[in-house]
């Protein structure tokens, strides 16, 4: 699997535990909704700008949030 894949798989599942539709984070991440759909379907490579963002929105640090990445990556 790759990375951009289970960046999104994290992304997709920690945004709707918050209960956030794609469009609500982008307007709070001042980013746009399609590169929300574009990070969740591992279709877009995040920068550490956008991590930090978007970790900041979903209220988790950076590094718990790479950590879901990693243990996806471990998983398959």
């Amino acid at each position: 699997m790759e990375i951009e894949v289970a960046f999104g798989i994290t992304l997709r599942e920690l945004r709707t535990k918050k209960k956030l539709s794609q469009e609500k984070l982008a307007l709070e991440c001042k980013l746009d909704r399609t590169f929300i759909s574009l990070l969740e379907r591992g279709l877009r490579k995040p920068t550490i700008n956008t991590l930090v963002i978007i970790s900041k929105q979903l209220d988790i640090k950076p590094s718990l949030f790479m950590e879901e990445v990693e243990q996806i990556l471990e998983e398959n």
